[in-house]
């Protein structure tokens, strides 16, 4: 009989439902070390927040099928090292949604109507009713930034209680924000106009201190903020400032750069102008079991031979489809994650397009892994080969699948046509004979590289000098560059040059490149 380890706290509904096909071992609080020691016993680890997935415990885990999280991010869990591995790694995305939405509007009414403040009041034997006279939020402007699920959620409850709403999200359509009500604008705008800004978005380096002294500068003295999504998002020491300065009138968070919240912490000595809660988002009886219960029954499905249906690291398939198709479901997945950032954020429209010998093959998976790679920027571990049809159809992209199977530069290839904010690009890539991904062309242009976590694409004139120019510059801001490569369609016509770095570009690197006379274009990426 297979056998699990339940390494953190789970609900017993989930206890339950493993226990129909496995030896469940229930085994808390373990040391990494210890971990690393008992783990080549079992097939599947289930998993929450306390449990860090090591690459040395993935190493030593020699029979281990999957892994499953019991919530909605994986930071805790070395993904590429479990799915080099050949081990599923599957999460629950949407088990906390109401948890986290409500949590957010809660706080909401909490900062409004001073409730924390009040209740300590009352129980310390005082009746003081002047000094926490609140704020009514119908009518009120609630500033939505990110329209997932859950701030999609929060929208509709908000919506209901008689609230105007302004939302920014570069990944969501117009089409999409109306459905539910929300006037998408800039983030500009929707700093000024918000009395209540409530944030739903992961945290990466593009929304790391998104709110920072800069924001708090436009926002209204009398605006509120939220925060029950990530910590980072917020500059906390520029929050605590703007708090006692009156830049703002309040702020409730559930979450903080760093988790516990230190004991030195600006926002502790702020008073009552904030709430702060211990992470408490998914901290709800209904959220533990659904989590529980997702997560169980997709490590009894895999156990049963079956495909997951929220794998994080490859698409549900059957072990015969996915053998022959993987290699190129992770091409599809670069590409897409490729072609989203030459394109822009908000993307329309996703033409898929299997030429060569993969024509043959079933495109539905191929078109998944895309999509997949072309939210991954909006979504992170959000997205999944599960999920990720239905995130682009409630961002109103416009996805079209076409062969070709005339095309012979190579035995298979992927071409993408993406149109964005920042128009329209089209990407295409191939494996080698050894199954190494390279990318072939960029916008017409013919080229043969690797993908690598850092890239610069430009679009020049091809004329002497300027690939030395670029270089010059780059070397300048000590940026080293380790491949680079020029495709061009006529002499001395237009090309493109595609630069490999072994480092990210650095800040304001890319406006002076722009600068550079005969530099048409420039784009970072970041894979």
């Amino acid at each position: 009989m297979p056998k699990v380890l339940v390494s953190d706290p789970i609900d017993q509904v989930g206890i339950n439902i493993l226990s129909q096909v496995a030896q469940v071992d229930v085994k808390t609080g373990l040391s990494p070390e210890e971990l690393v020691k008992i783990i080549p016993e079992y097939d599947a680890l289930m998993i929450r927040s306390g449990t860090r997935v090591t690459g040395e415990m993935v190493e030593a885990a020699i029979q281990l099928k999957i892994i499953g999280r019991a919530g909605v991010g994986v930071d805790n869990v070395d993904v590429p090292a479990a799915t080099r591995k050949g081990i599923v790694v599957v999460n629950s995305p949407e088990g906390n949604t109401i948890a986290a939405a409500e949590h957010a509007i809660a706080m909401m009414f909490a900062i409004s109507r001073h409730i924390a403040d009040a209740n300590h009041s009352v129980k310390s034997g005082q009746w003081d009713r002047k000094s926490f006279i609140g704020v009514e939020v119908y009518k009120k402007t609630l500033g939505i930034v990110g329209l997932g699920k859950i701030g999609s959620h929060v929208a509709v409850a908000a919506k209901a209680m008689g609230m105007k709403l302004l939302a920014y999200d570069p990944y969501i359509s117009q089409e999409r924000a109306d459905q539910l009500g929300c006037r998408l604008v800039e983030m500009d705008l929707l700093l000024r106009e918000s009395d209540y800004i409530t944030l739903h978005m992961p945290k990466t380096e593009e929304t790391y201190h998104l709110i920072n002294a800069a924001a708090f500068e436009i926002m209204k003295p009398t605006a509120r903020l939220i925060n029950c999504a990530r910590g980072g998002i917020i500059d906390e020491v520029a929050l605590a400032e703007a708090l006692e300065q009156g830049k703002i009138a309040g702020a409730a968070l559930d979450v903080y750069e760093n988790e516990p919240l230190e004991a030195d912490s600006s926002l502790r000595a702020v008073g009552g102008k904030i709430i702060l809660t211990p992470h408490l988002g998914a901290s709800t009886e209904e959220a533990q079991v659904n989590v529980a219960i997702d997560v169980a029954e997709q490590i009894r499905d895999v156990l049963l031979g079956l495909p997951a249906r929220s794998a994080v690291n490859i698409p549900g398939l059957y072990p015969d489809a996915l053998e022959k198709l993987k290699p190129y479901l992770q091409l599809a997945e670069t590409l897409g994650n490729l072609v989203s950032q030459l394109a822009g954020g908000r993307v329309d429209f996703l033409n898929v397009k299997l030429q060569g010998e993969l024509a043959d093959n079933n495109s539905q998976p191929v078109v998944v892994a895309s999509l997949k790679g072309l939210l991954s920027q909006a979504l992170r571990e959000r997205v999944n080969y599960v999920n990720a049809s239905i995130e682009a159809k409630e961002r109103g992209i416009h996805i079209v699948e076409t062969r070709d199977a005339t095309v012979t530069d190579y035995a298979g290839s992927i071409h993408l046509e993406a149109k964005g904010s920042l128009g329209s690009h089209t990407v295409t890539g191939s494996l080698l004979g050894d199954r190494e991904m390279r990318v072939t062309n960029i916008d017409g242009f013919p080229i043969n590289v690797p993908p690598s976590p850092y890239m610069l694409f430009t679009l020049h004139r091809d004329m002497p000098g300027i690939i030395g120019k670029i270089g010059s510059l780059l070397g300048s801001f000590n940026v080293n560059i380790a491949s680079m490569q020029v495709g061009r369609k006529i002499v001395r016509g237009e090309a493109v040059m595609v630069l490999s770095l072994d480092d990210p570009l650095p800040e304001g690197l890319l406006s002076e490149i722009m600068k550079v006379p005969g530099i048409r274009d420039a784009y970072t990426v970041n894979l």
